[in-house]
């Protein structure tokens, strides 16, 4: 479909015949988070148009079979001038050099432009160098939602549900630009939070990306020590597992953001040696009371914070069943769960012998958590609870 064609066709009336808004949604990055994206504004949206750059053919090919986009292109100029909302969801640096592009392009006046990046205040920058003579909006945008599975093939409806979607305003962001943002994207079902660029990327530096310099750091050392040392690999289960779940990420994503956000990360770091140093004397000196209150402390702060509480990068629904050692229990579970939405599952397991394990199982909605718990506690005589 060329570009006239496309432009006729956003044009569409409701079942009385009147003309409903036109809306034009270009998404660069048929990913994970670009296609998701596409889903959930189509959700609340059927008439907008929406349509998409990748520069893979295999995603482009993707998107356009599952109804993800109804266009697609792999050239990213040629569907930007049609556009009344361009996202960006490519990798940080791929995004500063599409603003770039943008800043020659001829594009619709108070076109809104944003971004899916995860960090803000180098985006943000960019935008207001290079856009700030043209007539458009800029917001920056960070999705905090993700997944261990990638590309467009793994894009859900339901990724953005009970997740934070951060907003971090411009000097090109207007007063209504945030409000037209939260009405495009209603149907992600999304936790919207406004927040400065900088002070964004602050808080990040510190529950997300110094958390993933940790967990590889932790399969590093383990990986090292277990040469010399075999029984580390058999054993490492339980928190080591919970610990290090996250070093499995993109290492790609992942350098792009740390030195789009160096500065902030760097200090995390220098922080938290001075804490390990400070555990380090305690032990050292067999201080007790101190090494006591050093993991009281810590126990009372994670207590104090909003992790169970429905937002952040892992929005889930988690549900706890004790399952005793027995050959297909697990098998059990899952089938009275059939047709059920899972995120994902695994076994709590402490290496003993003795106890029961707990099958950890998360939803991505609410209504499937509470139908579980009704199936498992109904059907079962195993302990149901939830986090």
């Amino acid at each position: 479909m060329g570009s006239k064609k496309l432009m006729e066709n956003a044009a569409k009336r409701n079942d009385s015949g009147e003309k409903m808004e036109e809306k034009i949604i270009y998404i660069a990055g048929l990913g994970l988070i670009g296609g998701s994206l596409a889903l959930g504004i189509k959700r609340g949206h059927p008439h907008y148009k929406i349509i998409g750059y990748n520069r893979s053919d295999k995603s482009r090919n993707i998107a356009l079979e599952r109804g993800i986009v109804e266009e697609a292109t792999a050239d990213f100029k040629e569907f930007a001038p049609l556009a009344d909302v361009i996202i960006l969801a490519v990798p940080i640096k791929q995004t500063i050099d599409f603003i770039k592009i943008l800043a020659n392009l001829e594009l619709k006046e108070n076109v809104i432009i944003t971004d899916a990046g995860s960090t803000k205040f180098e985006i943000v920058k960019a935008a207001e160098k290079y856009l700030k003579h043209k007539p458009v909006q800029f917001v920056g945008s960070h999705p905090m939602a993700g997944s261990h599975k990638s590309g467009a093939i793994a894009a859900n409806v339901n990724l953005f549900e009970n997740a934070y979607y951060i907003f971090c305003p411009s000097s090109l962001t207007k007063s209504s630009t945030i409000l037209e943002m939260q009405e495009m994207l209603s149907g992600l079902n999304a936790r919207f939070i406004e927040v400065d660029a900088q002070e964004h990327d602050k808080v990040t530096s510190q529950i997300s990306h110094f958390p993933h310099i940790l967990a590889s750091g932790l399969m590093e050392q383990a990986g090292d020590y277990a040469v010399n040392h075999q029984l580390t690999n058999r054993f490492a289960a339980g928190g080591f597992r919970d610990m290090t779940r996250i070093a499995e990420s993109e290492p790609g994503m992942w350098t792009s953001i740390l030195l789009s956000n160096a500065e902030a990360v760097l200090e995390r770091i220098s922080d938290f040696k001075g804490r390990l140093d400070e555990i380090a004397e305690f032990i050292d000196q067999g201080d007790a009371e101190a090494i006591w209150h050093f993991f009281d402390n810590g126990r009372q702060k994670r207590k104090e914070m909003e992790i169970h509480k429905r937002g952040g990068v892992d929005s889930f629904y988690d549900i706890y069943v004790d399952v005793p050692d027995r050959e297909n229990v697990i098998l059990e579970i899952l089938e009275l769960l059939r047709g059920t939405s899972l995120v994902n599952i695994h076994i709590n397991e402490e290496n003993r012998d003795d106890i029961n394990g707990v099958l950890h199982i998360s939803f991505k909605t609410e209504a499937d958590l509470i139908r579980a718990q009704k199936l498992i506690s109904q059907n079962t005589t195993y302990n149901v609870y939830l986090d």
